[in-house]
């Protein structure tokens, strides 16, 4: 998938952070949906937000 692969953007207002509950900022360029309260990147796959917390990046590297 390429970073000008548009996702559907109500289905980023459904998604929510499994940690916090909270808003998920998408990130384009980097094919990820960041909760910035959990300071996690849960990367998008194939289209697919893997919202597993075991796969995702943490931001605090």
């Amino acid at each position: 998938m390429s970073p000008n692969t548009v996702i559907d953007r109500r289905m980023l207002e459904a998604l929510i952070c499994p940690v916090t509950q909270g808003g998920l900022d998408y990130d384009a360029e980097k094919q990820e949906l960041v909760s910035r309260s959990a300071k996690l990147a849960f990367p998008i796959r194939d289209g697919i937000p893997v919202m597993l917390v075991d796969e995702a990046r943490s931001l605090e590297e």
